[in-house]
């Protein structure tokens, strides 16, 4: 009977161990801080490994930012009193992914400049960019979500590609346009 409350007690803690583990690498995740794409491409610029970074590069997310000083947005911006499309909260909250930390630069590694970098698809990279910890992820001994690491969906594209708020609007497919962005990590070996 004693072994049995014993069991009952060890295994009692360790659910509430794992518990609390999984809760502390949740909110470790939720304070991540951005590295900016500088960070991203030491590892994610290589043909060998993908290259991931020369397609960002040239895509509409790298040039997100720039795009608000275009004589377009200007024009539009100032129909919708705005004075500055580069400034205001309306248009940066999609086109950079700083945004979201502007008030707390001075900690991030992040710039304006950027557009929509990695990081607005793939949270904030402080946790899961070491490569030991990459490294971790894709052998699967560690959980991408537990290190902060998104594998963004439609959901989450959603959240800027819509007609609310957004003069410029184009209907957006999602299966078509994840392929022109795709940037998969090849597989080892092969």
């Amino acid at each position: 009977m004693r072994s049995k409350k014993t069991l009952i007690v060890v295994l009692l803690g360790v659910f509430l161990t794992l518990s609390w583990m999984a809760v502390s690498a949740q909110e470790a995740a939720k304070k991540n801080t951005f590295m900016g794409i500088k960070n991203c491409k030491m590892c994610h610029s290589k043909d060998a490994t993908g290259n991931q970074f020369a397609i960002w590069e040239k895509s509409a997310h790298a040039k997100a930012y720039a795009s608000l000083a275009s004589p377009e947005s200007k024009a539009k911006a100032k129909e919708l009193g705005i004075d500055d499309p580069q400034k205001s909260d309306k248009c940066l909250v999609c086109h950079a992914t700083a945004f979201s930390v502007m008030k707390d630069l001075a900690t991030q590694k992040i710039t304006l400049e950027e557009g929509v970098s990695c990081e607005s698809c793939h949270g904030a990279g402080s946790a899961y960019a070491p490569m030991k910890v990459m490294k971790d992820v894709h052998a699967g001994t560690v959980k991408a979500e537990s290190v902060g690491l998104l594998t963004p969906d439609e959901k989450l594209c959603v959240t800027c590609h819509k007609a609310e708020g957004n003069p410029f609007h184009k209907e957006f497919k999602f299966a078509e346009y994840v392929k022109k962005i795709a940037h998969p990590i090849p597989k080892a070996g092969g």
